[in-house]
């Protein structure tokens, strides 16, 4: 099974990169093979809504690195999508991802007339969530439209894990969220 993370962060090495990588890491320990991506290494351009992407089978027109992103998609199993939460909902990194999917023909939103049924798998996704705020439940609303958003783009959305209180603390120094995290992973692998 091959597990692929992703940073929506603009902080490499901030909080919601180590709850991604301890998702990973405890799906590595069940077999997993594993690769992560920061969104802020990488030049990923918004979508043009050119609709480029539906003549013909190029694909999306924008030659920046989603295209490495997804050729990532095609070959794995499941996904890890962390973003922090910036006014209420995800990071513009996180959203510019999510928009692009739309030019990929597996995650194309059926709203659009150039949807096509495949009879590929469903990715597991497990969205992390990162806030400052210590009330995991502030944004539930918006969580709860995201899992769905995710759901109709034919994820199979295992866990919405929402990490609440990161204003004052780092989630390393968080014992509780090192043996929550590796669950989470181990989870993808084992169901």
């Amino acid at each position: 099974m091959k597990i692929i993370g992703f940073n929506g962060s603009p902080r490499k090495e901030g909080n919601t990169a180590w709850t991604i990588n301890k998702i990973l890491e405890g799906a590595k320990e069940q077999g997993a093979e594993t690769q992560s991506w920061h969104f802020s290494d990488l030049d990923i351009k918004p979508c043009r809504s050119c609709w480029g992407c539906k003549n013909g089978d190029r694909g999306c027109v924008i030659n920046d690195d989603m295209r490495k992103l997804y050729d990532a998609l095609e070959q794995a199993d499941a996904l890890v999508l962390g973003t922090p939460v910036y006014m209420g909902q995800m990071s513009a990194q996180a959203k510019i991802f999510t928009d692009r999917l739309f030019a990929s023909s597996q995650f194309s939103p059926r709203f659009s007339p150039y949807f096509k049924e495949t009879n590929a798998a469903r990715k597991k996704l497990i969205i992390v969530f990162t806030q400052g705020n210590p009330d995991a439940d502030k944004f539930r609303l918006y969580f709860d439209y995201t899992k769905d958003m995710f759901q109709f783009l034919n994820f199979d959305v295992k866990e919405v894990v929402v990490v609440a209180g990161m204003r004052n603390e780092m989630a390393h120094e968080r014992k509780d969220l090192y043996t929550v995290m590796k669950a989470s992973g181990s989870s993808l692998v084992l169901e």
